[in-house]
């Protein structure tokens, strides 16, 4: 865990929900259905579940309704899906940007921040045209502004950090593992 000079660290609630936050790219969709599987519990896409229930893509909301608009059903979307249990939760990119989501994120189940160097995520987006923030002519330098901007709230909101480049998923899930049971054996202590 980790704690910013200002602030302690928060106590770590038990393992029950998990849920991943990271770039896009990082492998937050693929990890979790590994984890859910090795887990036994429900898996949930934040963004397919907003596209599932608006019944449109996530380009054309941000076309349609702005950013703004966006964050706002992923909020709404949020509050729901963390009140429930058993469940590991891969949100979107930017759902840390609210402070209200951090908030519940950490409330709510133990928050893991998946991390990739920046070539790794440039890798892993190139050929990918469903992410609308990334559709730029300098996909590097929008993608190093957004990491400046939430590398931050990610590290702010996370009990767990675990780097998911060059492994396969099913040993990042393992290795979420591991160290979800280090937190369980905390929240008991």
């Amino acid at each position: 865990m980790t704690a910013t000079p200002d602030k302690p660290p928060a106590a770590r609630p038990p393992p029950n929900n998990v849920f991943l936050i990271g770039p896009m790219g990082v492998g937050k969709t693929t990890i979790g259905r590994s984890l859910a599987d090795l887990l036994h519990k429900e898996f949930v896409d934040l963004d397919v579940e907003i596209e599932k229930r608006t019944g449109a893509s996530i380009p054309l909301i941000f076309e349609i309704e702005g950013e703004d608009g966006f964050r706002r059903r992923e909020s709404t979307l949020l509050e729901e899906l963390t009140g429930g249990e058993n469940l590991i939760l891969a949100t979107g990119g930017g759902a840390v940007l609210a402070p209200g989501n951090r908030e519940r994120l950490r409330d709510r189940g133990v928050v893991v921040y998946l991390s990739a160097p920046i070539e790794t995520l440039l890798e892993r987006t190139a050929r990918d045209r469903h992410r609308p923030l990334l559709q730029t002519p300098d996909r590097r330098k929008t993608l190093e502004e957004i990491l400046r901007a939430r590398e931050p709230l990610y590290r702010e909101t996370a009990h767990l950090v675990v780097k998911s480049s060059s492994r396969a998923p099913t040993l990042v899930a393992r290795e979420i593992i591991k160290q979800l049971e280090g937190v369980d054996r905390d929240a008991n202590t």
